[in-house]
């Protein structure tokens, strides 16, 4: 039988109480774990806690991952470029967080990425990680500019890890200020241990991410729920 595109509407739905067990990302042959069920919120924060997140496209069932290698960024390990550090010394966006959190997700299922046709980030993700937003799950650091949101990320915060899933920039350096005034604040005082960044680019390794194999993040995310 073909799975649907998008959520199942035939799956249960499951609150935020409700624990998931997915099959076991480490014994997955390649970064797709579980293909198919919903996005509510019981299903998402399951997922999490595994090690694993929602990435497919619009005509995709919902495909269940868990990438190997993976890219984590430690407090010792933040990196702030020179130039990021006279952006933030000077005060060039206004940083705030969790104050619009839509504009933030929109912003980014919006932006035009080189080599990317489409987004991956679909209505039901929206109000997926919108809900996430109202339960306290998912937050979002915004740069302004003269009042305009200009930028911006959001993520998963769960125990004391943060999982970053999207960032965007309609202004130079937008996205980084949000980000590192995020990382920064999350990392003080303890709060986190890591961030997650998913999947290993040149662009967040810049930030001072590393890759770590998918056992060794298995085990680092069981230490830290």
């Amino acid at each position: 039988m073909p799975f649907l595109c998008g959520p199942d509407p035939e799956f249960p739905y499951l609150d935020e109480t409700v624990h998931f067990r997915f099959p076991d990302p480490d014994k997955a042959d390649g970064n797709i774990v579980a293909v198919g069920g919903n996005l509510s919120p019981g299903m998402l924060l399951s997922a999490y806690e595994q090690g694993i997140f929602p990435w497919y496209n619009e005509d995709d069932p919902i495909l269940w991952q868990s990438p190997d290698p993976r890219c984590v960024i430690f407090p010792q390990k933040l990196h702030i470029s020179r130039t990021m550090q006279k952006v933030l010394r000077r005060g060039d966006y206004e940083i705030k967080f969790n104050k619009n959190f839509t504009g933030v997700i929109r912003g980014c299922r919006e932006i035009k990425r080189p080599g990317q046709e489409g987004t991956w980030i679909t209505d039901d993700i929206i109000s997926a990680y919108t809900e996430l937003h109202r339960l306290h799950y998912a937050l979002s650091a915004e740069s302004y500019l003269d009042g305009t949101l200009v930028g911006g990320c959001y993520g998963v915060l769960l125990g004391n890890f943060f999982c970053g899933e999207s960032m965007f920039s309609n202004a130079a350096n937008a996205s980084k200020a949000a980000f590192l005034g995020l990382a920064q604040f999350l990392f003080s005082g303890n709060k986190i241990a890591f961030i997650d960044c998913q999947v290993p680019t040149d662009h967040l390794r810049s930030f001072g991410g590393e890759e770590l194999s998918r056992k060794e993040f298995l085990k680092l995310l069981k230490r830290n729920l």
